[in-house]
């Protein structure tokens, strides 16, 4: 296998936002909020500039008390961002966010990494950050599709508990597919990295089925966590919206 990774020059970079330049194009013609997702590419530019200096740090330094407090980090950050789509009161929902993706996403963290992988040591910055990212996102994404969706059939006047059963099912989609997809469609970020990186392909399916089961149970377990804790927020929610008798 090739071992070199071939470098991307920033003039060849920019080359890919020609596509994404022609969509923010589509969505101003189309006055569908494209201001929304200029503001969305760019905080994604500085992120990841700036992220690649801040690992760099992390994974020199080699210290658990700083990998402790990126995963803070992430994971306060993760629940704050799960809110944005919710029509539910955001100070309300932001605990029951935090606990979920907490133990949820918190409780798969530890076991791929402690137990699957059987990191040491056991804070190995180099796999704990990114693996930690991939696993909060997933909490995050289908918390906030659970939140948005439950709300939706709340206000249809579905009963709470056939609203949660729809509202999980909908946070799901989006990994369910990636299942059915993967090997079959496409071919996912971390196998794509290990095989341009020279690691045999029968390795990298290995990591790529670990990195599917994680990113599933994670948005399982943080998405039920979550529509069980909301239960009491949202007969008041529903409370506060119908009419009040003459």
């Amino acid at each position: 296998m090739n071992e070199s990774i071939q470098t991307i020059s920033y003039t060849n970079l920019a080359l890919a936002f020609l596509p994404v330049a022609a969509v923010i194009i589509i969505l101003w013609r189309w006055r569908s909020g494209y201001g929304t997702s200029i503001y969305a590419i760019f905080r994604m530019l500085v992120q990841l500039m700036l992220i690649g200096y801040i690992l760099v740090y992390i994974f020199e330094a080699d210290n658990s008390l700083i990998v402790i407090g990126v995963l803070a980090v992430m994971l306060f950050s993760s629940s704050w961002i799960s809110l944005r789509t919710m029509k539910l009161p955001k100070r309300q929902m932001y605990f029951k966010c935090l606990l979920a993706i907490f133990f949820g996403a918190g409780t798969v963290l530890v076991l791929i990494t402690q137990g699957v992988l059987d990191l040491h040591p056991w804070y190995l910055p180099s796999y704990m950050v990114p693996l930690a990212g991939m696993i909060f996102a997933s909490a995050m994404n289908s918390i906030s599709l659970a939140g948005e969706r439950i709300s939706a059939e709340i206000d249809r006047g579905l009963p709470f508990d056939q609203a949660r059963i729809t509202a999980l099912r909908a946070a799901l989609i989006p990994i369910t597919n990636s299942l059915f997809a993967v090997g079959l469609v496409s071919l996912p970020g971390m196998m794509t990295g290990q095989i341009l990186s020279g690691v045999s392909p029968f390795i990298a399916a290995r990591y790529q089925i670990m990195v599917m089961c994680m990113m599933f149970s994670s948005a399982g377990l943080s998405s039920a966590i979550f529509l069980i804790l909301i239960k009491k927020d949202l007969q008041q929610y529903t409370k506060s919206r119908s009419p009040n008798p003459l």
